[in-house]
């Protein structure tokens, strides 16, 4: 089996690396961790011109339909900055609840870019964040309403929609909410922007099939694990070799302290955990894109283990920095918190293991 990526692949990855190191250097991302938008209009209308917005969006609704492999190659670049914006929010996340759900209207829109459109699922708890839904929909007269709720809802201030997961009599159900009216709030990471929402009797429409959407939301779920993986597979690369450069050029006792057999020790068990994360991720990735039965496991695996390690390969930056590494100048802490937030979203790496154990053990 060739893991290798294309040809096509390889030249999106270059084009990514080109656009972002043109259109968002290190000044765009400060900036922008200082903006409570945390986004320009200009850069999101260069991304959607570039068609990214549409790379999960099929062909037949104005995408590229391309799969997680291709957009695994994106995020990786993202992650190296790492990048500001909804992109993850819109492009990713709520783009795959729009297709798996079947609300094909919604696709066109997120593919040109013209509308962005966010997911309302994670709620106060631990475990899994589907099993811990506890947002309620009830029928008000002819429509429906929402009570709850939704404590981490990404760039929630700012989209133009948003997919509400709560709990109906049949099960687990979506609606949709046109503008919502969320409250941004503090993150540990300041270059991912989020918001809190409140819901009282708020009017939504359902999307999806009346049934019981439990499953569906699983496949999201993992999906867009996926590709927070991939996000800090390229946070992890960044970190890295932000951490040899700098042990080549500080000089301690007269030498450079890349020579020294603790620095080259942590330099090799960041590199370690960053590989293992990158193969990880890669086949998880391919697991979705093919459907392949492993499919659950790999996404399991992937999200706990490169959780975990991307804390560590980022950490580890830090102190390899020295005292110059806890402070603002330097842009070791920028991965550290993107990776401790991933690792927090969409199920920690504790519930990954658990349930990791559960799909190999309960079988047996």
């Amino acid at each position: 089996m060739d893991f290798t990526f294309s040809d096509d692949q390889d030249a999106l990855r270059d084009a990514v690396r080109a656009f972002l190191a043109n259109e968002a250097p290190d000044a765009y991302v400060r900036a922008m961790a200082d903006d409570e938008r945390g986004f320009t209009d200009e850069l999101w209308s260069k991304i959607a011109g570039v068609g990214w917005p549409g790379l999960l969006v099929p062909e037949a609704q104005g995408g590229l339909g391309l799969g997680l492999v291709d957009m695994a190659v994106v995020m990786e670049e993202m992650g190296r900055l790492p990048f500001p914006g909804p992109f993850f929010s819109s492009a990713v996340l709520a783009t795959l609840a729009a297709r798996y759900l079947g609300a094909d209207d919604l696709l066109g829109p997120l593919a040109s870019g013209t509308l962005r459109g966010t997911v309302a699922l994670e709620e106060q708890g631990h475990g899994d964040p589907v099993d811990r839904v506890r947002t309620r929909a009830r029928r008000k007269g002819a429509t429906w309403v929402l009570n709850g709720v939704k404590l981490l809802v990404l760039d929630g201030h700012t989209a133009d929609w948003v997919i509400v997961v709560a709990r109906t009599e049949e099960g687990l159900g979506s609606f949709l909410m046109q503008a919502p009216v969320a409250e941004a709030i503090p993150t540990l990471d300041p270059t991912r922007k989020a918001a809190r929402l409140v819901l009282a009797d708020t009017p939504a429409q359902p999307v999806g099939p009346v049934t019981d959407q439990t499953a569906t939301w699983r496949r999201i779920v993992d999906d867009a694990a996926v590709m927070l993986a991939a996000e800090l597979v390229g946070a992890c690369d960044a970190a890295l070799e932000l951490a040899v450069e700098y042990a080549k050029v500080r000089v301690q006792f007269d030498r450079p302290i890349a020579s020294f057999q603790a620095i080259r020790h942590k330099a090799v068990d960041m590199l370690h955990r960053l590989e293992l994360s990158r193969v990880g991720t890669h086949y998880a990735a391919w697991t979705s894109d093919v459907d392949d039965p492993a499919r659950e496991r790999a996404a399991a695996m992937a999200k706990g283990f490169v959780g975990e390690a991307a804390v560590f390969v980022s950490a580890e930056d830090i102190q390899i920095h020295g005292g110059v590494g806890f402070t603002w100048d330097c842009d070791a802490h920028f991965y550290y918190k993107r990776a401790k937030q991933n690792d927090a979203m969409l199920g920690y790496q504790g519930f990954q293991r658990q349930r990791l154990a559960d799909l190999v053990l309960d079988p047996a």
